[in-house]
């Protein structure tokens, strides 16, 4: 029977997009944190709300070439002892991490849009960025400004809250099962010894 190695990580492009995303997501709440709880001035407030909508925005595009990447590209596999439960709820995290990080962003978009304020989104300052369409048009802005930034508000809880657990996740595979899981989307770490897997076709 013929065997064909199956990926061991995670490709170039995937790793990067990987860390870019993350980068950006930490940026993102760091900022959201401080708009929303620190002592700003009210310049520094709206600068920061301006990075905020680049960096998500940003954060958008990554994910949209991070998923049709994926479309074309497979993953390498999970470790083969992993229980059958724990497969399953690791999809189901990285399922609703995808989700959220799909979702927030569209939400601030949605919300900026309905703004009563109108304030025109210029990406870095330097790209014009449009309005999502009908939203700045509705007559109720204001009210359904106020449900997207609660919306936004609840979401961004619970991005933190699922990002704590995809590290634990991974620092459990990492330190305590001494698997492959983190490695394979480690950039520019090499690790000679890991057995590839192999899959029958």
């Amino acid at each position: 029977m013929h065997t064909v190695a199956t990926p061991r990580r995670y490709t170039l492009v995937a790793i990067v997009l990987h860390w870019l995303i993350a980068l950006g997501i930490l940026v993102l709440l760091g900022l959201g944190l401080a708009m929303t709880r620190g002592p700003l001035s009210p310049m520094d407030r709206f600068a920061f709300y301006q990075w905020h909508k680049s960096v998500g925005l940003t954060v958008l595009v990554l994910m949209g070439v991070r998923l049709a990447w994926r479309l074309f590209h497979k993953p390498p596999p999970l470790p083969a002892a992993m229980p059958k439960a724990e497969r399953r709820a690791a999809s189901a995290a990285h399922l609703a991490l995808y989700s959220l990080l799909l979702a927030m962003p569209l939400v601030g978009w949605a919300m900026v849009s309905a703004s009563p304020y109108n304030i025109p989104t210029v990406l870095y300052g330097v790209i014009p960025w449009p309005h999502l369409p009908v939203l700045p048009e509705l007559p109720n802005k204001a009210s359904v400004e106020g449900v997207l930034k609660l919306v936004h508000s609840y979401g961004a809880w619970l991005l933190m809250a699922l990002l704590l657990l995809h590290v634990g996740a991974a620092l459990r595979h990492h330190l305590v099962l001494r698997d492959d899981t983190l490695w394979r989307m480690l950039p520019l770490v090499r690790r000679a010894s890991a057995k590839p897997e192999v899959s029958s076709r």
